[in-house]
């Protein structure tokens, strides 16, 4: 009994001394969340590296710091506006010897937020400063960005393939049907082709002619800007027929690319960096390949936004729009709502500017976020929107409570429509046996019935709603642009347009970016656009998350390593078996929208295609135990 007793007074001693280490852990790791603050580094001398691993966004999402403890690789969001300026102040700063471009894991852009940092390379590279690009194989957007650069590099043993806007879309109505799924679909627009997946097996005539003239406009600017940029390029030969030229060059991509102008020079990391090396200098004790650095992350921080003169406030309606509460990357109208409205109230702002960057999605949502809007109009503030590469659906909505509309040449806004969607299960419950049965009192008793069936009753109703809604987002456009409700409804029945045709419908007012918008803002406040700076109504990262990421990971690259010692981007075949995981992520997407999406919604389906790939944290939950299970 002696030994027994002696060994559980070692376990319990034990025992205490692990809770007490863990209590320790805890509090201590709490105090360095409380107190984290962002490393504002030293820049010196050297090349500036815009690695841009992963997509260019308009506002990023709140990353998850723990999403890398299962081994694998989140995609990271870069901040449009965080890219611009430190290529606008790298530009004019002597401590900057070079830029460079690492597109190695670049996943593209929204066409306007490429095209807006391409313009910016392109401002760098005239200014005279050295811009040198370098990946295994260029995307199309990591190809915009690259062509307006002083050298591009690809590795022997990539190259580039360019695709071209489209592609496919998923469509379910085979499977529903199979399934005995019954998609109500209730809409106004015949362009309205956000809810052909759960009612077609393939694109209507209507989509079919609205996505080649928007997909037509959209190369055609792509085009257009690299030629500008790369005028001895045979890039018009190269798309002609691209299997030719590779044949021609024996299967060598990378070759081809080089024979066809479409690349400088042809070599791996370590090639490239003994180049950069020459402009910026090698660091002593370094290995072969190595430069001077200085990193994106820091030359932002040391590089703030001014904050001298009046406030003009800027509120983000960025990504999908939902109700309730949403974080970054994610426009609640609770959430957007609330910054706004507390804006107004603290932040003594002269003028407003609704920067837009969002397909669409609940009408409840856009409409509170309208109505946020208006209150700021309410005070006597003027209302400049800007849209950027999206401003569609219930994002165009919201952008009908502006006094004037800034856009880009290849933003993607209209779609004037709404939809909603609703599934009913009795087939599908009838072929296991289960049916439903009851009394009712009113036509609408136990409606909409998705167990049993929805009734035509509740059908006719629910697509009168739908009617009166698009009835009033017509007569909104129409008080708002100075249009009769007539020729709103002509240009809107769901339809997707550029920036560009936009401008000559009349949906906007004149071209340009943030900083435009913002000096609109000014002067209709009757102050000067030079004495005033912006404030962004949005909420940071918590102390904690922050703090997480750096412990655990998931932030930026390693300080200590060399630019040759970083492992290479995808190859061809590696960027197919990306794409084959986007596509499965958007078809758990499209699921969860039909069986989960509670509310009116006025989305855009075209929109969601011609950016990089927009999942919600739920869908990449469920994607990777998918892949878990199945082995992609």
């Amino acid at each position: 009994m002696r030994l027994v007793r002696g060994a559980w007074k070692i376990l319990v001693g034990i025992k205490d001394f692990l809770v007490l280490a863990l209590m320790l852990l805890f509090f201590a790791g709490l105090f360095a969340a409380l107190s984290y603050k962002p490393n504002k580094a030293a820049v010196t001398d050297g090349a500036l590296v815009v690695a841009l691993d992963g997509t260019l966004v308009e506002q990023p999402e709140e990353a998850d710091p723990f999403a890398n403890l299962g081994g694998g690789e989140t995609m990271k969001q870069h901040r449009l506006r965080d890219v611009l300026r430190a290529l606008e102040t790298a530009r004019t700063d002597g401590r900057v010897k070079a830029v460079v471009l690492d597109l190695d894991r670049f996943m593209g852009g929204y066409p306007a937020a490429v095209t807006e940092v391409a313009d910016a390379i392109g401002q760098v590279r005239a200014s005279g400063k050295k811009v040198l690009a370098y990946a295994t194989g260029y995307t199309d957007d990591g190809y915009a960005l690259a062509a307006n650069a002083s050298e591009i590099w690809v590795n022997p043993l990539g190259g580039t393939l360019i695709a071209g806007p489209g592609g496919t879309q998923l469509y379910y109505k085979g499977l529903m049907d199979k399934l005995g799924v019954n998609a109500h679909v209730y809409k106004v627009g015949k362009f309205k082709s956000a809810v052909e997946p759960y009612i077609r097996a393939d694109m209507s005539p209507e989509a079919r002619a609205a996505n080649d003239a928007l997909y037509g406009a959209l190369f055609a600017q792509w085009r257009e800007g690299v030629a500008k940029a790369r005028p001895k390029a045979r890039i018009a030969d190269y798309l002609a027929q691209p299997d030719v030229v590779v044949a021609g060059s024996r299967g060598d991509i990378a070759a081809s690319n080089l024979a066809y102008g479409l690349v400088d020079k042809v070599g791996d990391r370590l090639a490239f960096g003994k180049r950069v090396a020459e402009i910026a200098g090698a660091p002593a004790g370094k290995p072969a390949g190595s430069f001077k650095t200085i990193k994106l992350a820091d030359w932002v921080v040391a590089n703030p936004a001014p904050t001298g003169g009046d406030a003009i406030g800027v509120i983000t309606v960025a990504g999908e729009i939902v109700d309730g509460k949403a974080g970054p990357g994610h426009a609640g109208g609770e959430s957007v709502s609330s910054l706004l409205l507390r804006g107004l109230a603290e932040k003594k702002l002269k003028a407003l500017v609704v920067r837009i960057d969002s397909p669409g999605g609940s009408a409840m949502a856009s409409e509170q976020i309208r109505q946020a809007v208006l209150q700021a109009k309410a005070q006597g503030l003027p209302v400049v929107v800007s849209m950027g590469s999206l401003a569609a659906s219930g994002g165009y909505w919201v952008a009908t409570a502006g006094d004037a509309i800034f856009a880009e040449p290849s933003t993607i806004t209209g779609s004037i429509g709404i939809f909603g969607v609703l599934p009913s299960f009795e087939n599908s419950l009838a072929k296991i046996g289960v049916t439903t049965d009851g009394v009712r009192t009113t036509p609408l008793s136990g409606q909409p019935d998705l167990m049993g069936g929805i009734n035509p009753v509740t059908d006719r109703i629910l697509q009168a709603a739908i009617e009166a809604g698009y009835g009033r987002f017509v007569n909104l456009v129409a008080q708002s642009r100075k249009l009769t409700p007539q020729r709103v409804d002509e240009i809107g029945q769901g339809r997707v347009w550029i920036g560009g045709v936009a401008h000559q419908l009349k949906l906007v007012d004149r071209f340009g970016g943030i900083d435009d918008a913002i000096a609109e803002a000014a002067r209709r406040a009757k102050l000067d656009p030079a004495k005033v700076h912006a404030v962004y109504l949005e909420k940071g990262p918590s102390a904690w998350m922050q703090f997480a990421a750096s412990v655990i990971g998931g932030g930026d690259k390693d300080e200590d390593e060399d630019w040759a010692d970083q492992p290479a981007g995808a190859d061809l075949y590696g960027r197919i078996a990306l794409e084959r995981r986007a596509l499965l992520g958007q078809a758990l997407g499209d699921a969860r929208r039909l069986a989960l999406g509670g509310s009116v919604q006025m989305r855009c389906l075209e929109c969601m295609g011609m950016g990089p790939a927009m999942m919600r944290a739920d869908d990449k939950s469920l994607l990777d135990l998918l892949i878990a299970r199945i082995g992609l």
